[in-house]
C-alpha cells in the first residue's frame, strides 16, 4: 500500500484517485451509510485533506494475503487531536475496492463530523463534476 500512503502524504489526490477501483466503497467514521463509487470517494478524500491538520501515518499493517491493509494515522481537526485508521482492501487488479476509516476519541470524531459536514456541498459538487 506504499503508493496510497505516499500519495496521501504528498497531498497528491490525483494519484490517490487513480488507485481507486470504479466500484470502491467508502465507509465513513461518522456517517452510517457507505458511499459507493470512485467519484464520491475521491471527493470525500479531497474534503478530508482540507480539514485534517498535521496528518501523518504512524503505522502500517498488511494482511497475509497482501490485499488487506491498515494505515494508522494521527491528525488534528479544529484543534482536536485524533487517531484513526484507514482499513483498505484491494481487488484482484490491485485497486482499492474498500476503504473504511475509523477515528477516536469521540471529541475528535465529532470535530471531524462537523468539519466534513461543512464541506459536504463542495464534496457533492466535486463528485458530480467527475
Amino acid at each position: 500500500m506504499r503508493a496510497f500512503r505516499e500519495a496521501v502524504e504528498a497531498g497528491d489526490l490525483d494519484a490517490v484517485e487513480a488507485l481507486l477501483a470504479d466500484d470502491v466503497v467508502f465507509t465513513s467514521p461518522v456517517v452510517f451509510k457507505p458511499y459507493p463509487g470512485k467519484a464520491i470517494t475521491a471527493a470525500i478524500l479531497r474534503g478530508a485533506s482540507r480539514v485534517f491538520e498535521d496528518f501523518r501515518y504512524v503505522r502500517e499493517l498488511t494482511g497475509s494475503d497482501g490485499r488487506d491493509h491498515a494505515l494508522v494515522f494521527t491528525a488534528r481537526v479544529d484543534g482536536r487531536e485524533l487517531t484513526g485508521c484507514d482499513f483498505i482492501h484491494l481487488d484482484e487488479d490491485g485497486r482499492i475496492d474498500e476503504l473504511t476509516v475509523m477515528v477516536r476519541p469521540l471529541s475528535g470524531a465529532q470535530a471531524l463530523a462537523a468539519a466534513m459536514g461543512s464541506q459536504f456541498d463542495r464534496i457533492t459538487a466535486e463528485a458530480q463534476a467527475s
